[in-house]
């Protein structure tokens, strides 16, 4: 009796601290999604819902036409921003904008993208400006941690010109931009790629101001 009360008085400490190392952890967060609508969102409501306390992009019906971004109303510059994420579908692509503008009287948005889907997991990108990977995630990294149709986590930091990005808690991205022109301030958004029937599901959007 006395071994199991100890063990038991083990495991309840165990469980405390642990709440209270995650508490520790996410000081400073403040949520962007309350889990229930797309206040503080603007985008193609057609194209994006709330679902199960995730916001959900594009549809398994039928094709995607061409990328659509759910942004938020607010810029960030200096900033750590962290999501959970899931990708469904055959040949699906999606992504996280961040530091990124609407471009007048069209679908697309500008700026640096977190980058999910085969061939991309991991990567950072430049949507609609330069067209390219900045820096590429090491395959063997995202074979290991990448959770296929499951959730996963997405940690996107920025500070000043040093960009960095891990998936499931190993960095995939450590980038230092050297164009000085290049903006450090801008929206957020949540992408779903133009291409065949997909979804992606984003949930616990949090972010802390550096």
């Amino acid at each position: 009796m006395i071994h199991c009360q100890r063990l038991l008085m083990g495991l309840a400490c165990a469980l405390l601290m642990t709440a209270l190392v995650r508490g520790a952890d996410e000081t400073g967060f403040a949520p962007l999604f309350d889990g229930k609508s797309l206040d503080g969102w603007e985008g193609n409501a057609e194209m994006f819902r709330v679902d199960e306390g995730a916001i959900v992009a594009g549809t398994l019906e039928e094709r995607i036409p061409h990328n659509e971004f759910l942004c938020t109303r607010d810029a960030f510059g200096d900033f750590e921003l962290r999501l959970k994420f899931k990708v469904l579908g055959k040949g699906a692509n999606a992504g996280v904008q961040f530091r990124s503008r609407r471009i007048p009287n069209h679908h697309e948005v500008s700026g640096y993208q977190a980058d999910l889907g085969d061939g991309w997991w991991g990567s950072l990108y430049d949507e609609s400006r330069r067209n390219k990977i900045l820096a590429a995630a090491e395959k063997d990294v995202i074979a290991e941690v990448l959770k296929r149709d499951e959730w996963n986590d997405y940690t996107i930091r920025c500070e000043g010109p040093r960009i960095q990005l891990w998936i499931n808690g190993r960095q995939t991205v450590d980038y230092t931009e050297p164009d000085e022109k290049i903006a450090r301030r801008g929206v957020i958004g949540l992408q779903i790629h133009g291409g065949p029937p997909s979804e992606a599901w984003y949930k616990d959007v949090r972010i802390k101001k550096l």
